[in-house]
């Protein structure tokens, strides 16, 4: 049986890969108990980011880094 790297069911989750893979995944999943187990920590995954507040960083924050790539 085939073996997905993670960012092929990453991929996959997105709906951002090609007809083949979405394929080969899917039928993958029908036998592989395994893989389901791994999709479905990815999607609990992704939904955890999705209710992330993300905020900018500081403008001191910024500096700072601008600062320190100024001297290399």
């Amino acid at each position: 049986m085939k073996k997905f790297k993670e960012e092929d069911l990453i991929l996959y989750l997105y709906k951002d890969c090609s007809p083949g893979l979405s394929a080969a995944i899917e039928e993958a999943t029908e036998l592989d108990l395994e893989l389901r187990d791994r999709l479905q920590v990815l999607r609990r995954t992704i939904r955890q980011l999705n209710k992330l507040k993300l905020t900018s960083p500081s403008k001191q924050s910024i500096k700072a880094i601008l600062k320190h790539a100024e001297k290399k």
